[in-house]
């Protein structure tokens, strides 16, 4: 079955899909909607995320600093350069 056995689109399907127009009103009031549904942190649930996030960014920032003094100490060993 290769491209040309497929069926064109309905040309009513088509013709209804480009009649439907976005009213702005309707996608803001959708947005409104779809933010009551969410289920938001409560103030220390919201301080218990941020404390694991800026710990997380602590250890990697850490770990990575590491890793480049090591990468750095062996270019200087490899290159016989003192800076």
């Amino acid at each position: 079955m290769g491209a040309m056995d497929k069926k064109p689109a309905d040309k009513k399907t088509v013709n209804n899909a480009n009649k439907k127009k976005i009213n702005i009103k309707e996608y803001f009031r959708g947005i409104r909607t779809e933010t009551k549904k969410v289920i938001w942190p409560t103030r220390k649930e919201l301080a218990s995320y941020t404390g694991v996030v800026l710990f997380t960014c602590f250890v990697f920032g850490l770990g990575i600093w590491i890793v480049d003094s090591i990468f750095l100490a062996a270019l200087k060993h490899i290159l016989n350069i003192s800076f």
